[in-house]
């Protein structure tokens, strides 16, 4: 007899992410920001009453929470780890449909539809936020250039070296507090790219990069989305603290 398994937490788990609008939802958040419930029915496509039942289903099952200011309904993602997860899934799945698909169209994205989305899609491959992180070639060369100037490690796992911890004191970019607590945040992880296909740095090291780059104007962000432009400022700091080169 088979195996019902309506009642299984991870089949209700999927379910959330099963729907297109949940799942355009849920990427658009990646970029770390409260969105209004229209912005994302705007970003979807979708009419503003089907995005507010679509994010009450998101937020019941924890993957986004709210804020209300006013007659405003604010969600972004429920944690990093929510982000984490969105953005692994992301990469499995387009690994996934490469594997499947005819042997002349494999590693290959879907083409963009028009000008606008070609010029988002370079600006994202070039540069952007991963929830609280920075991604893109640019993130993969700074997690490069911290691991080739011995600031971070990967001999054991992920770990930011006694001297990674003297270079960020100098450069004014702290590290919250080590809490101790049983699934808190990593300090540093890696996360896997999905244009560049290599890991970029995550947890709360990446967080405070990101920060970091984004309060001194090393980059700023291009429209809503989560594409990045690096400043002239940004290059000259990038160089000279890190020895990365931005064409």
């Amino acid at each position: 007899m088979p195996v019902d398994h309506r009642g299984s937490p991870l089949a209700a788990f999927a379910a959330l992410l099963a729907d297109p609008t949940r799942a355009a939802f849920c990427s658009a958040l990646l970029d770390g920001r409260a969105w209004t419930a229209g912005e994302l029915a705007r970003a979807a496509g979708v009419a503003p009453s089907t995005a507010s039942e679509h994010l009450s289903r998101l937020i019941a099952g924890g993957l986004l929470t709210e804020e209300r200011q006013g007659r405003h309904r604010y969600v972004r993602l429920a944690s990093p780890s929510v982000a984490t997860l969105i953005e692994d899934l992301t990469v499995f799945a387009e690994a996934m449909g490469e594997a499947t698909a005819p042997t002349d169209t494999r590693n290959s994205r879907p083409a963009p539809r028009n000008l606008r989305e070609a010029t988002r899609q370079s600006a994202e491959a070039r540069a952007r936020t991963c929830y609280d992180h920075l991604a893109g070639r640019l993130g993969v060369a700074v997690a490069d250039a911290l691991l080739a100037r011995g600031l971070v490690t990967d001999h054991a796992g992920l770990a930011v070296t006694e001297r990674g911890h003297d270079w960020l004191a100098a450069q004014a970019i702290e590290l919250p507090p080590r809490t101790g607590r049983p699934g808190g945040r990593p300090v540093v992880r890696g996360c896997l790219d999905w244009t560049e296909r290599r890991s970029h740095l995550g947890g709360a090291l990446g967080a405070a990069l990101c920060r970091t780059a984004l309060d001194r104007a090393w980059v700023e962000r291009i429209g809503s989305g989560r594409a990045l432009r690096v400043t002239p400022d940004g290059c000259r700091a990038l160089h000279e603290l890190l020895g990365v080169e931005v064409s």
